[in-house]
């Protein structure tokens, strides 16, 4: 069954939007990531794990597909079968913004907000290497 894995949200400081889950909430950090156009902060609940995100510029098309300023930038859901996800998403006539054959595969729902879809396991299998470093 696929279920939610993480949820990405655009901030304009990683170091404090971290630092407030982990000492107000109790949060585990999972340590920070650099991409070409944003750095990552995480922090994990036990269940699923919020994902800081920093661009570089406004400009970045990632970073104007989810809006102006800090907010919910998108949220993953793993499933099971992503080819065959993909073309489920296509029926309902969604916005595909990513490369649909390589995952995460990033698009536009119903109603205008971003999502993706990764294979069952990917960000479990990555937590896991963070907290065992």
């Amino acid at each position: 069954m696929a279920h939610i894995a993480h949820i990405a949200i655009k901030v304009e400081d990683l170091d404090k939007a971290a630092e407030f889950y982990e000492k107000v909430f109790g949060f585990t950090p999972k340590g920070k990531s650099r991409s070409e156009d944003r750095s990552r902060r995480g922090v994990y609940d036990g269940k699923i794990d919020l994902t800081f995100l920093k661009y570089d510029s406004e400009d970045a098309a990632m970073a104007k597909a989810a809006g102006a300023g800090p907010c919910i930038h998108h949220f993953a859901v793993e499933v099971e079968n992503m080819a065959q996800t993909v073309a489920k998403i296509r029926e309902f006539g969604c916005e595909i913004l990513s490369d649909p054959t390589k995952a995460p595969v990033k698009f536009r729902i119903p109603g205008g907000p971003i999502m993706e879809i990764v294979p069952q396991g990917r960000y479990q299998k990555r937590l896991d290497e963070r907290l065992s470093s």
